[in-house]
């Protein structure tokens, strides 16, 4: 894997830099090694830490060790970064920013989809009520044209759906997937 260290003397990590080993198109292993470095990156800095906060002159050699080791991890992880794209909505950071779960932007988001799609299925709902009511006053204002128009109707619709199966698609559009037996 990549970025993986050699222990040294004294607890130091000397890491080894080897960004190209990873596979060229796995985002998934690219994030996870990411992720690596990442944890690897805050033990170094809690280990540099420890050692700034006990500092005396004759740990001078190993204060010095750990920053380059940082200094080498952070350059992998920006090198390891470049492979990963990934958008966070500027809002999540936001909320990170301010110290609230990010989780209550997805819980938002979803409650706007969820209201939309009401409103949606209310103006779907409203259509479907205007053309139940239209058909009624055409059979009854003009009774022959109401059938006829119904006529029309279904056979348009047939020749749709026998298209659509030719086609091997759905109505939306989406290509069949035929089960393997």
């Amino acid at each position: 894997m990549a970025s993986m260290g050699v222990s040294g003397g004294n607890g130091v990590i000397n890491p080894q830099n080897d960004v190209t080993s990873a596979s060229q198109d796995d985002p998934k292993q690219d994030l996870n090694q990411v992720i690596n470095s990442i944890q690897k990156t805050l033990g170094l800095l809690h280990q540099l830490y420890l050692n700034v906060s006990s500092f005396n002159t004759g740990l001078q050699l190993p204060l010095l060790q750990r920053i380059n080791s940082l200094v080498l991890e952070l350059d992998n992880m920006v090198k390891l970064s470049e492979k990963c794209h990934i958008q966070v909505p500027v809002e999540v950071l936001n909320l990170i920013d301010d110290g609230k779960n990010p989780d209550g932007f997805t819980k938002d988001i979803i409650n706007g989809c969820i209201a939309k799609n009401q409103i949606t299925k209310g103006k779907t709902d409203s259509f479907k009520g205007l053309r139940k009511h239209l058909l009624e006053e055409l059979d009854q204002a003009f009774p022959d044209e109401a059938d006829s128009f119904r006529e029309i109707r279904a056979a348009s619709a047939a020749e749709a759906k026998r298209l659509a199966q030719a086609q091997s698609s759905l109505p939306n559009g989406d290509m069949k997937v035929k089960a393997e037996p």
